[in-house]
């Protein structure tokens, strides 16, 4: 039988990969805000456009844009969907929600829908319990982030199809402990939902995996050195994305989305060309380091828009960060192995590599010119 030509494994590669590439999530997923006051007994709720449109049709002319006029003529619409999705309650009873302002926020990914709340509880008591069901039989990775303020203390939280409630009251918001945990848990998520950090990574281990053997030596190196070069490869992405995270979320700098995101695409070509042609150079840990620093900024946007200002930040980005590493370092582990086996082919080295490599820069290309049609 006769064995499929390199062009056609290459196309099939190619056609593979695009499908992943449509259905792939960028680093900044669906998410709403929620904001409550305890002590003052008020509720702002906060949810993408984008989001809204797939409960209602906001684009009426279908122009691919929403206008001022349309968002205003859906505001019953996007009212009742958004007290829909939320139920505060007191021990008493279900509170009430009396709207005391409407409008539209803007966030670093784009417009919101806005609403804020004053929150009306049985016998004049504060609120003990938020629950959130907005838009999960939609998007099982949407998530709710909650900021409570309790007037002596902030506290964090996140709200998802398994997790749909949350405590108020001072005593029983969740605890630091809580909020480490949690966020370390949507750091490993991000990481795994986002395909273009991971086709990333990928292009960043390859070199790893094809060491030659250097001058007056027949064979190529062992396992060790290619190791100690992974280490320093995933040493230099790591530190970098973890200063530009920081200073993101710690709203120190802080870059447009849009850009952001067009920029992290572009990385992931120029690192998958780099490895057929090293324009850039052969230290490959210079280059994660380099585009690393863009990638951070790309993980900022989960936090950025909840977190700036809080007491427990810290706890919060920690908790995400070590959640992203542990999410790498998980991947590495299951993927480094098999590229050091398959590496012991030819056809790994003359085939499928190239054909990985143009699946990821073809892949990335198409994402630099969708993301920067929305700039």
């Amino acid at each position: 039988m006769r064995r499929p030509e390199p062009c056609l494994r290459l196309t099939l590669t190619l056609c593979l990969m695009m499908v992943l590439a449509s259905q792939a999530h960028a680093h900044k997923a669906s998410d709403s805000f929620l904001y409550v006051d305890t002590g003052r007994s008020e509720l702002r709720i906060d949810v993408a456009l984008r989001d809204l449109a797939l409960l209602l049709p906001l684009d009426q002319n279908g122009d691919q844009q929403v206008s001022g006029r349309e968002i205003r003529a859906q505001r019953a619409g996007m009212t009742r969907i958004l007290e829909s999705g939320v139920t505060v309650a007191s021990a008493s009873g279900t509170c009430a929600l009396a709207g005391a302002d409407w409008g539209i926020s803007t966030h670093s990914d784009g417009h919101y829908g806005a609403a804020r709340y004053r929150l009306d509880c049985p016998n004049g008591e504060p609120p003990a319990t938020l629950s959130y069901q907005l838009l999960f039989d939609r998007d099982s990775l949407h998530r709710g982030l909650v900021r409570i303020d309790s007037g002596d203390r902030e506290t964090l939280a996140v709200l998802s199809p398994d997790q749909r409630q949350v405590d108020l009251l001072p005593g029983s918001a969740p605890g630091r402990w809580r909020t480490f945990t949690t966020f370390l848990r949507e750091g490993v998520i991000h990481l795994l939902i986002g395909l273009d950090h991971i086709l990333f990574l990928l292009v960043l281990v390859l070199p790893a995996s094809l060491m030659t053997a250097s001058p007056g030596r027949s064979e190529s190196p062992g396992l060790r050195p290619r190791l100690i070069q992974l280490a320093g490869i995933v040493t230099a992405f790591t530190l970098a994305h973890s200063v530009t995270l920081a200073l993101a979320a710690l709203e120190i700098v802080r870059l447009p989305i849009a850009w952001v995101e067009t920029v992290i695409a572009l990385s992931i070509a120029l690192a998958a060309l780099n490895v057929l042609w090293p324009v850039l150079g052969r230290k490959t840990w210079k280059l994660a380091f380099g585009f690393g620093l863009v990638h951070g900024f790309g993980f900022a946007s989960v936090l950025g828009d909840l977190t700036g200002g809080e007491a427990n930040l810290a706890i919060a980005l920690a908790g995400f960060n070590l959640g992203v590493e542990a999410g790498q370092l998980g991947l590495l582990i299951l993927g480094f192995p098999v590229l050091y086996l398959l590496a012991r082919f030819r056809v790994y080295q003359r085939a499928l590599v190239p054909a990985m490599l143009a699946g990821v820069g073809g892949i990335s290309l198409m994402w630099v010119i969708e993301r920067a049609a929305s700039i």
